[in-house]
């Protein structure tokens, strides 16, 4: 009797760490995703193939990632996707955001709106990292908007329901092109999110372009490297900026 009941207790151990097992098995999709951001190979649509879309987009292609580039007129992207090589190709904005497992947005800011509109349906979820800043004399009223709200309250606003993280928007793009992979200390790239995962991803872009990745925080603190803000324009590296900005080491 004793034996049947400690084979009975075996048994019922063992049914319980299956049970365990099964749900970390449900579970570990989500957080796997997470952790493949480091070293994974992703779809980028980019979304604005001028200077600063063209050329972060060759330095991801550089590091084995399949760009996407997209304008107004995509005939006249082919120069760039030659330039690039196999990694790159060019199309309409429709299939830049179909492409892409992850989005980089860098467009005139006036210009967001009227996407958010257009492509509500297919953003729904992405991924986004947004590199466009608003210019007063450009971009009008929603220049104001993002001065007096933060820009990324307000790029978040008029794209709703995607994944956004603040990126690549500090630095011209001759500095970016010449100093990318640079030695150490590496270029810092200020980022900030609300979205732990698309954070993720956000940091293993920014290492992948060559760059190193200082998390700032929410999308509320986006303001403190918007333009005219205490991180802009800073051609440091991490362990500096970290310092003007006022983060923990």
């Amino acid at each position: 009797m004793f034996k049947h009941a400690a084979v009975d207790r075996r048994r019922r151990a063992l049914l319980g760490a299956a049970g365990v097992l099964g749900l970390q098995g449900l579970l570990l999709p989500v957080s796997a995703w997470g952790q493949a951001a480091s070293g994974a190979k992703r779809k980028i649509g980019i979304v604005g193939a001028g200077h600063i879309g063209g050329t972060v987009g060759a330095l991801w292609a550089k590091a084995g990632h399949q760009v996407f580039f997209s304008s107004r007129h995509p005939e006249q992207l082919q120069e760039l996707v030659a330039r690039i090589g196999a990694l790159a190709q060019a199309g309409t904005v429709d299939q830049a955001i179909a492409f892409g497992e992850a989005l980089f947005l860098a467009v005139p800011y006036g210009a967001l709106p009227q996407i958010g509109k257009d492509f509500a349906g297919s953003l729904k979820g992405k991924i986004v990292l947004d590199a466009s800043n608003a210019m007063a004399k450009r971009d009008g009223d929603i220049a104001a908007e993002a001065e007096r709200n933060g820009i990324g309250v307000t790029s978040q606003k008029y794209l709703p329901g995607t994944r956004l993280v603040r990126a690549f928007n500090t630095l011209n793009y001759k500095v970016l092109e010449s100093e990318a992979n640079r030695p150490a200390p590496r270029l810092a790239v200020p980022i900030a999110g609300d979205d732990p995962e698309a954070m993720q991803v956000a940091v293993a872009l920014v290492r992948d372009a060559g760059f190193d990745p200082v998390e700032v925080g929410k999308l509320t603190d986006a303001s403190r490297f918007q333009f005219g803000g205490p991180g802009f324009g800073q051609n440091v590296g991490a362990a500096e900026l970290r310092q003007k900005l006022w983060l923990a080491p």
